[in-house]
């Protein structure tokens, strides 16, 4: 039962920070609550990306001149900031990519391949988001591998004793989602990981939903691969980050070819970098890379601790608030959340809920949200979401239940 929340209290007040807020749309106050789809871009992060195409330009390593090793530097620190964002031993085990899907990727086609071998079995659960499914599903086609699938209980939480009793010494990888996108689910991670390396498998967790909303510390987690994506923490798309420990990361095998990944090359053969080079072959994302990090560090000034605070509050409340009103039904009732409210509303679709909030300007997911087998696990085509960021507010909640008290007399399923 969720504890009442009478006279929330403002715990953060950082609207201001997002110029894209200050906008109306359709004529109203805009209320973003779409942010597990990707978050908004603080002035400050925005200024990042202006200030490197007017004043540090230039391709990265190898350049003599000025402007070359400036912007290189820039790019190196970039790492370091993220190695410590994420409190990771060395600096070598941050790769960038463009995302969470492609690191995931990375890791199945180099890793993967690698190692997975006819009969080895993967372990994924019923939370997983598509990108954390369906590269399994190609490399396991091509090696031979078996996918098991950890079930997902009717609160949202996954079926802890069903995980031990898939591990077994055949397990080679297990591949979770540390905050579940669809129901914001926090699954126990460190404990799964502890628990997967008893039988000797590697552990990848897909961190995209966890990172803007508590710390990370990836050796205290004691994972081999951690990924996540810049757009979804306050940063620019296109950008991403794996982590994995070093012995495993400089024992893979190059994946993508070309500039920047290689020692030397002749037509007799070639030799690469070490890692992390080896993996960002070609001109890399250098704007967005610096972005993030600058996006990171805002982050770290507003404060994680006080970040998840906030959201914490805010999605109690919004429970609350929901669960006071008859005919809607909440998806996802873990003990453990983070920000992410997920519901259906009696008679009404989710995409016409969603297209009805946008009219008030309260901008919401609807759909399957990347999760099908989720979804179907529940017995229904999707859900209408509502997901936290460190700018909203409990104005923004209000705006939300407002907005769904009008849809559901637009329907005629309302009382009131």
């Amino acid at each position: 039962m969720v504890e009442p929340v009478t006279t929330p209290a403002m715990q953060l007040d950082r609207r201001a920070d997002f110029p894209i807020l200050a906008q109306p749309v359709r004529g109203q106050r805009l209320v973003y609550l779409d942010n597990g789809a990707t978050t908004q871009k603080p002035a400050v992060v925005i200024q990042a990306e202006k200030d490197f195409y007017e004043k540090s330009n230039a391709n990265i390593h190898r350049g003599v001149h000025w402007l070359s090793q400036h912007a290189t530097d820039l790019y190196d620190q970039a790492r370091v900031t993220t190695q410590q964002f994420l409190h990771a031993r060395r600096v070598e085990e941050i790769v960038f990519t463009a995302g969470t899907t492609d690191s995931i990727n990375l890791v199945a086609y180099t890793w993967g391949l690698d190692n997975l071998k006819a009969g080895d079995e993967i372990v994924l659960t019923g939370l997983e988001h598509h990108s954390n499914i369906v590269p399994w599903q190609l490399v396991a086609q091509r090696t031979g591998a078996v996918i098991k699938v950890v079930p997902v209980l009717d609160n949202g939480e996954l079926d802890l004793d069903a995980y031990q009793q898939l591990l077994s010494e055949k397990t080679k990888l297990v591949g979770v989602v540390h905050v579940s996108n669809a129901l914001g689910t926090v699954n126990p991670v460190a404990e799964m990981t502890r628990l997967a390396h008893q039988v000797g498998a590697k552990v990848l967790i897909d961190g995209a939903q966890a990172v803007a909303h508590t710390v990370v510390d990836v050796q205290a987690l004691d994972c081999d691969f951690y990924v996540f994506s810049g757009h979804k923490i306050y940063g620019p798309t296109g950008t991403g980050v794996l982590y994995a420990k070093y012995e495993i990361l400089d024992a893979m095998s190059p994946w993508r070819g070309g500039g920047d990944m290689i020692h030397t090359v002749s037509f007799e053969g070639s030799t690469y970098a070490p890692v992390p080079q080896r993996f960002e072959a070609g001109t890399p994302n250098i704007a967005g890379v610096i972005v993030l990090a600058e996006a990171l560090r805002y982050v770290q000034s507003v404060g994680l601790a006080q970040i998840a605070a906030h959201e914490e509050a805010l999605l109690r409340y919004a429970t609350e608030q929901l669960q006071q009103l008859k005919g809607i039904t909440l998806v996802g009732t873990a003990a453990q959340k983070a920000g992410v409210l997920s519901f259906l509303v009696d008679e009404v679709h989710p995409h016409d809920l969603g297209t009805i909030l946008d009219m008030d300007g309260v901008a919401i997911r609807a759909g399957h949200h990347c999760a099908m087998p989720l979804m179907t696990r529940f017995g229904i085509p999707g859900t209408a979401r509502a997901s936290f960021a460190l700018y909203n507010s409990f104005d923004d909640v209000d705006a939300l239940v407002t907005s769904l008290k009008k849809a559901q007399k637009l329907f005629g399923v309302s009382d009131e």
